[in-house]
């Protein structure tokens, strides 16, 4: 109603994982349901078609089959493939909520945490910002195999999976994203501080082995306190304050 407003003076923040359920929720109800509603559409033509030829009406179904019969199997190719894919960000975001519920934790001791921060085309999973370092964190909720070894290893260049080297460009996602934010934080506080790229693999057995010289971290998510808890203090309780408050009128704005 144009006389009234929203109580709420700014947008809430972005939870866990948001952006996999938007693009969710896109690829739900633009494209699985166009396909869906295809398949339903050309099927029942056709049965509609032999119906009509068993109660020997005049037209036939063996032209109405063979027009239709492609675009049916399109529609079930493509709905294969979406639930495929949707099946995957699923996995993804529910990695994510469950990384971010465990970061929420960490609330306790001090830190602050924001969650799924938009940037250009891209988005950053996890910000943990404590005394110890700012540290952007990102998710990979990869599926392991049914037995045998789940071991994920980083040497500091590449990452192997059960000692088959994976490639995804992960290295390259955190360091760009871990300047991006160092350059917005910069930005919105005249602050300088260093982002820790760090990347967390939920229910994997992960190892550094240090092989070449990196930046990035590669855990489990579990063994992150243990690595923040084990470096000096750099940054003010004060400028934890500033940055987190930034960022979360960043995060509002956006």
């Amino acid at each position: 109603m144009k006389n009234k407003k929203s109580p709420l003076k700014s947008k809430p923040l972005r939870n866990a994982g948001q952006s996999l359920d938007e693009e969710i929720h896109k690829s739900v109800s633009e494209n699985l349901a166009i396909y869906a509603f295809a398949l339903v559409m050309f099927s029942y033509l056709i049965i509609m078609e032999w119906y009509r030829w068993y109660m020997q009406s005049p037209p036939s179904p063996i032209i109405m089959t063979i027009m239709v019969l492609p675009f049916i199997l399109y529609a079930l190719y493509k709905l294969i493939k979406e639930k495929k894919k949707i099946d995957l960000l699923k996995q993804g975001r529910d990695g994510e909520k469950a990384v971010g519920q465990y970061l929420e934790n960490f609330r306790e001791a001090g830190m602050k945490v924001h969650h799924d921060i938009m940037g250009d085309n891209f988005n950053i999973d996890h910000v943990l910002i404590s005394t110890k370092g700012v540290y952007l964190i990102e998710t990979k909720t990869y599926s392991k195999p049914l037995k045998g070894k789940t071991e994920i290893e980083f040497d500091g260049l590449d990452f192997y999976y059960n000692g088959v080297k994976y490639n995804d460009n992960i290295q390259v996602q955190v360091m760009a994203g871990s300047t991006w934010l160092k350059n917005i934080i910069e930005e919105l506080t005249v602050k300088k501080v260093d982002v820790k790229p760090v990347v967390v693999f939920p229910g994997w057995f992960v190892k550094m082995t240090r092989k070449h010289d990196s930046n990035i971290w590669a855990l489990n998510p579990r063994n992150l306190q243990t690595f923040i808890n084990n470096q000096n203090e750099i940054i003010s309780k004060e400028d934890v304050q500033l940055i987190s408050n930034h960022i979360a009128r960043y995060i509002r704005t956006m």
